[in-house]
């Protein structure tokens, strides 16, 4: 579960910095790929099977986007 943690722990920043816009699966591939320089191998290898990732990243979009529509009456 730590290695996990780490790519949430990167994927935040993106969020913060590039101002990623895009909830769903299309801001999950450019993202997966700049933290493992584009070796898709070397995630699998690091946070396991592609159905574990993608579960992984869309349930922190969840939490992340739920969370800002419960505090932002605009969206």
């Amino acid at each position: 579960m730590v290695k996990q943690e780490a790519f949430l722990d990167f994927v935040l920043p993106q969020y913060v910095t590039e101002r990623v816009a895009n909830r769903g699966r299309k801001s999950f591939p450019p993202l997966l790929k700049l933290r493992y320089w584009n070796a898709i191998n070397d995630a699998a290898a690091d946070l396991g099977r592609p159905e574990l990732i993608k579960s992984l990243f869309l349930g922190f979009q969840k939490h992340l986007y739920d969370g800002a529509q419960g505090s932002n009456s605009q969206t």
